[in-house]
């Protein structure tokens, strides 16, 4: 309980103080996983609109595959990417200025993209999934395009979408084995909050362990708490 309060204390001194060191790693961190997070969110969102929308061969398949996805264990997505990467993988032969290397924020952002992927195109799809159907018959009565359909339900479940954005920052801002194995947790390079919790609680400094789990706490808190808000206004909508 000692280490827990003096974690804490810690924590709000570091905030306060400005702690560039802090600072560093909370910026990265939050620029790995936003980046991480828009890709995700551009990719995800329409497939998850076309697979809630479209009927299609194969489609029931395509769905298991992604409900898998959506709990896959990201360890084996970091050492995916890891192989992927290497100097003896398919990309890491290529040494293009448009790949990444292994041990760079880049590598970081690819392997949170494919863990928040799934999480963002899943959770679309069931939110399409739950608009009545005969708004859609509604709209193409009323003549609409396929593309003015799509707008109409994405609108009208645009509460489940934001909780689907929100779904994937708290899946891979607290992600610790796939940064640890692309990212290699290199100081003032690619060391993140999780990482950085690892290292020094290895190094026996329980004290700023605890001060940076409680901001990545308070980051997580604030996601989840707007996801219940979010939840609970859906609700209110339905009843």
């Amino acid at each position: 309980m000692t280490d827990l309060w003096q974690g804490l204390i810690q924590a709000v001194e570091l905030i306060l103080n400005r702690d560039s060191a802090l600072w560093e790693v909370i910026t990265l961190s939050l620029r790995v996983t936003g980046i991480a997070l828009v890709i995700s969110t551009l990719i995800g969102i329409p497939i998850g609109a076309f697979m809630g929308l479209s009927r299609f061969p194969g489609r029931s398949l395509l769905m298991v595959l992604l409900y898998t996805g959506m709990g896959f264990p990201p360890v084996v997505i970091g050492l995916f990417v890891y192989l992927l990467l290497s100097r003896s993988g398919p990309l890491g032969s290529l040494n293009s200025d448009f790949i990444p290397a292994l041990f760079t924020p880049g590598a970081m952002v690819i392997a949170q993209t494919i863990i928040a992927f799934p999480l963002v195109a899943g959770f679309t799809m069931a939110a399409v999934l739950g608009v009545d159907p005969h708004l859609r018959q509604q709209v193409r009565a009323l003549g609409a395009t396929r593309w003015q359909v799509t707008t109409a339900v994405l609108t009208e479940a645009r509460v489940g979408v934001l909780v689907s954005v929100i779904a994937g920052f708290g899946g891979i801002i607290s992600e610790v084995g796939a940064v640890m194995l692309v990212g290699g947790n290199i100081e003032n390079k690619t060391r993140v909050l999780t990482t950085a919790i690892v290292l020094e609680t290895r190094k026996g400094n329980f004290d700023l362990a605890i001060a940076l789990g409680v901001i990545l706490l308070g980051l997580t808190f604030l996601a989840n708490l707007l996801m219940l808000q979010l939840q609970g206004r859906t609700s209110s909508e339905v009843g």
